[in-house]
């Protein structure tokens, strides 16, 4: 079976779902992953379907004459000055679109306020038939396999999922036998990218704007194999689930265009996977 590959919201940064749609097509990608929920960060567009019928309407007949399914959109973040309910109304138009996928991630370090919080966002993507993938991150608040692996038993919902993205995985020093050990239920796509072996450590939650994780994080991560991250050890530890690239490089971008680095993307990665007997 062809390995199946999304193309990220956070790939080509700042692009309107049409444009992300057409460049994914193009490209040769199977799915495209959406941002859709709001993220307050001062500057950045946003791309709220269902507060802009029009937008909507657009995204819908974009996906459509491009015969490219929605897997996922992002990110609904469990954090204490953030609004859950803004969820409600996004996902719900994320699954008129066809959409399987909700991607999350938690920023504080309560865990029963997370672990609650967590199940009223696992209900309510339950309610639209979405599945809610908890993503971890060495500086978040669910910082590794371990912890996420917990949030998830502690849930107990059909519809949960651990998501392992191939950067935060490998600076959180998770490895290949760590998720072989790992019953396959917990997996249902990866967010794939390489990067630079990194500083580990325990930046402080509030405190991280200037942190090179974080830099690497958001601008700087690597085309698959040109990195540190032993990235086929862990694809070939979890079943062969959707691969969503997720790969923000700004002096790539710069280079290559929004287009170019989208393909580069997705070329680097068949390339790894060929080269590393991944089928």
């Amino acid at each position: 079976m062809a390995r199946k590959f999304s193309l990220a919201y956070l790939t080509i940064p700042g692009v309107n779902p049409m444009e992300q749609i057409k460049i994914a097509k193009e490209v040769g990608y199977d799915f495209v992953s959406l941002r859709t929920i709001p993220m307050h960060l001062p500057g950045e567009p946003e791309f709220l379907l269902d507060r802009d019928p029009a937008l909507f309407e657009a995204t819908k007949a974009a996906l459509k004459e491009y015969d490219m399914p929605l897997m996922d959109i992002e990110l609904a973040r469990i954090r204490p000055d953030l609004d859950i309910n803004e969820y409600k109304p996004a996902f719900e138009k994320a699954a008129e679109l066809g959409a399987t996928d909700v991607l999350g991630s938690v920023w504080t370090r309560d865990k029963a306020w997370y672990t609650e919080t967590a199940g009223k966002v696992a209900d309510m993507a339950k309610e639209f038939g979405l599945k809610y993938n908890i993503e971890f991150l060495p500086w978040a608040g669910v910082r590794n396999l371990q912890e996420d692996i917990s949030l998830v038993d502690a849930l107990g919902r059909d519809n949960v999922y651990v998501m392992v993205d191939t950067l935060h995985a490998g600076r959180a020093g998770v490895s290949g036998a760590e998720l072989a050990r790992t019953p396959r239920k917990y997996f249902n796509f990866i967010h794939l990218c390489d990067g630079p072996a990194g500083p580990d450590g325990d930046p402080v939650l509030d405190n991280i704007k200037d942190d090179l994780m974080l830099y690497t994080a958001r601008e700087a991560r690597y085309y698959p194999g040109e990195g540190a991250m032993p990235i086929a050890e862990m694809v070939k530890a979890m079943p062969e689930i959707p691969l969503s690239i997720e790969l923000p490089n700004l002096k790539e971008i710069a280079a290559r265009g929004m287009k170019g680095h989208a393909a580069r993307c997705l070329e680097t990665a068949k390339a790894y996977f060929k080269a590393n007997g991944i089928e």
